[in-house]
């Protein structure tokens, strides 16, 4: 049985030609770029080749490109970047919808004695600026808002932010995992003070991200130790990763109109066409302003779980709106924090698409997943009471 892969916001496929670009630094390239001798040494003009890429994706130098393990540790290292580099000041703000890397890493500084503001977010994922404009004060440190929610797809003001933050100097640091390679990115044209990427979400290996700094900024390493990335990061170079990530980069930037146009309009197909089969389902989040592969699609009276058992059976690989897999109940922060009805948040499934993604398997989703939530709400007490009271 065929998968067709809709989760792409989890992981993504690694491309084809990053795999081909990587394989020789698993076997007869080995050496370690940061050796005197040549073999190793002459790696280093790929990691360089490979960091000019990433950079040229993101609008930033090369200089600018801090290689990391992933996501996580870049958002890690940025907020203990931004923190050592104002010591005098005890307040950091980001939102009620980030990823766990930045939620949970907030909510730990909450609890070392910093300040912190989680900026709410209205029903459609939108960004309250109102309340995070009275948040600022001349004690905040940093500010992290992510480019794009992963779960919704929505895109926050995080360029205008960037301007408004630089004026007040107040350090800016954005989780745009979701958003490289899905929409253009300028960093020439834009006063962001740091950026964090991952890999994976781009076709790209898994373990490696970078972390964009712009010059100027200043900065002290999360990872004390040898001499590597300038000083900034300890440890030997993932040379294959380094190369992937590279390589992924360059496709990416390729594959941008791609994306905004093709991709977009099967999303967009696969969301009209659910809509008008199924009654009682709904979009979540800021339709004009999301990412062009993401949509999340609450399916009221019925269990994200189920219907994700039920759509494996037909190798259909998505995901929910709620935190089954940690044995919750609960729907997911970002749902509930746009004050989505448990009845609708509970039922929530995102679709992710890719690249790779194709008008046939859109189709095959269309007519698989009808019949699959009329026959979970069929079993459902939550829908029948619903018929029933009309």
């Amino acid at each position: 049985m065929k998968t067709v892969y809709l989760d792409n916001n989890a992981t993504t496929r690694v491309a084809p030609e990053v795999v081909e670009e990587m394989l020789p630094y698993f076997s007869e390239l080995y050496g370690n770029p940061s050796s005197m001798h040549s073999f190793g040494g002459n790696l280093g003009l790929k990691v360089r080749e490979a960091r000019a890429r990433i950079a040229n994706l993101l609008g930033a130098q090369p200089d600018e490109i801090l290689l990391t393990s992933g996501g996580t540790e870049s958002d890690a290292t940025a907020i203990h970047a931004a923190l050592a580099a104002n010591p005098h000041k005890r307040h950091i703000v980001t939102t009620r919808v980030e990823h766990p890397a930045i939620k949970n890493l907030f909510e730990q500084y909450g609890k070392n004695g910093y300040r912190v503001s989680f900026i709410p977010v209205d029903r459609e994922g939108r960004l309250d600026m109102q309340t995070f404009g009275d948040s600022l004060t001349d004690d905040t440190a940093v500010v992290s808002m992510m480019w794009a929610n992963n779960e919704t797809g929505v895109l926050f003001p995080v360029e205008d932010v960037a301007a408004e933050l630089h004026d007040r100097g107040i350090l800016l640091h954005t989780d745009a995992v979701q958003a490289v390679g899905k929409v253009p990115i300028d960093l020439a044209r834009t006063p962001m003070d740091m950026l964090s990427l991952s890999g994976h979400k781009l076709h790209g290996p898994k373990g490696i991200g970078a972390l964009v700094i712009r010059k100027g900024t200043k900065f002290k390493p999360l990872m004390v130790g040898g001499h590597q990335e300038q000083g900034r990061r300890a440890g030997t170079e993932n040379v294959p990763g380094i190369i992937g990530l590279g390589k992924a980069c360059e496709l990416a930037a390729g594959n941008l109109a791609d994306i905004g146009t093709r991709v977009q309009g099967l999303r967009d197909r696969l969301e009209e066409a659910l809509l008008a089969a199924v009654p009682q389902c709904m979009i979540n989040g800021d339709r004009p302003n999301r990412l062009p592969n993401t949509t999340s699609i609450a399916f009221e009276y019925v269990e994200g779980e189920a219907i994700l058992l039920m759509m494996n059976e037909f190798g259909i690989a998505a995901s929910s709106g709620s935190a089954c897999t940690s044995g919750s109940l609960e729907p997911s922060h970002v749902l509930r924090a746009m004050g989505i009805p448990f009845t609708a948040a509970h039922g929530s499934i995102r679709f992710s698409l890719s690249h790779y993604t194709t008008a046939e398997e859109i189709d095959f989703v269309i007519d698989k997943m009808p019949p699959i939530i009329e026959r979970l709400r069929q079993m459902s007490p939550f829908w029948k009471q619903a018929v029933q009271s009309g």
